[in-house]
């Protein structure tokens, strides 16, 4: 008993501000700003959506969706991709060097990722992709979390099964794709759901990369709507709530698959 009671309360400490901006977003402004402040509001309108849909030409929130989505999107594909392939040669193959290429990878994750921004945009500006949408879909593709996952996943499935199949002619490609990756689906879509919410919700990059209104993400986006001298905290959290709808979307879908990736994932190394 004690323990659904504790489960309840943490329920409701997460579901708490969810349902808090969602509230805020129904109120109108004065009685957003009312004090004692109230969680739903006593007459519901929807003109903070109204501003939001509507938008300006600096302020096309839908257009920050949009970029959110496209963004978030390609760089959890790219973070796939590049992690499964670093992840498996490091699990499963033998070459010189490995061991100590894996600690490497391992020591970046303990420098503070603001010690890369300058030598990222850098990068960025060299290549010409500042103030695109490359820009935050290609930099963190190759990071050291997504490897060092994969690889401690990869080294929890049966080794025989790789022999098995070498002994009937697949070369390590044919392993990879048709064997590693679908026995990892828990894995994949562990670090699926982590790379999308990473990029979703970063805030700092975007606003070093990117300077026009156009080809901002939420994060950035939202902070615009913030007046100078006044806050419209309807119109903000009907921000926060539609930028919460695919986040919220993408765990439900992949809900089974994160809990049983989390429980198989580091138990070897």
């Amino acid at each position: 008993m004690k323990r659904y009671t504790l489960l309840a309360a943490l329920a409701v400490v997460f579901v708490a501000p969810l349902l808090w901006a969602l509230g805020t977003s129904l109120k109108s402004q004065s009685e957003a700003t009312r004090m004692p402040p109230t969680l739903f509001p006593t007459e519901p309108v929807t003109r903070a959506y109204g501003t939001i849909f509507e938008g300006t030409t600096q302020t096309p929130v839908l257009r920050w969706f949009a970029n959110s989505l496209i963004a978030a999107t390609l760089h959890m594909l790219l973070v796939l991709v590049v992690s499964s392939l670093a992840a498996y040669a490091l699990a499963r193959l033998e070459f010189r060097g490995k061991r100590l290429m894996f600690a490497v990878i391992v020591g970046t994750l303990l420098v503070p990722g603001f010690v890369f921004l300058i030598p990222q945009f850098l990068i960025i500006d060299q290549l010409g992709w500042l103030d695109s949408l490359t820009a935050l879909i290609v930099p963190g593709a190759a990071g050291a979390f997504g490897v060092f996952f994969l690889r401690q996943f990869f080294l929890g499935l049966p080794r025989e099964l790789d022999e098995a199949a070498l002994v009937e002619g697949a070369n390590h490609w044919q392993i990879f794709t048709r064997i590693t990756l679908p026995l990892s689906k828990p894995a994949l879509a562990t670090l699926a759901v982590l790379s999308f919410l990473a990029n979703w919700n970063d805030f700092i990059w975007p606003i070093f990369v990117i300077f026009s209104p156009e080809y901002f993400t939420l994060p950035p986006g939202l902070s615009i709507l913030q007046g100078a001298y006044t806050i419209d905290y309807p119109v903000i959290m009907a921000g926060a709530v539609l930028a919460s709808v695919p986040v919220l979307i993408l765990f439900a879908l992949t809900q089974r698959y994160v809990i049983e990736g989390i429980s198989r994932s580091g138990l070897k190394g």
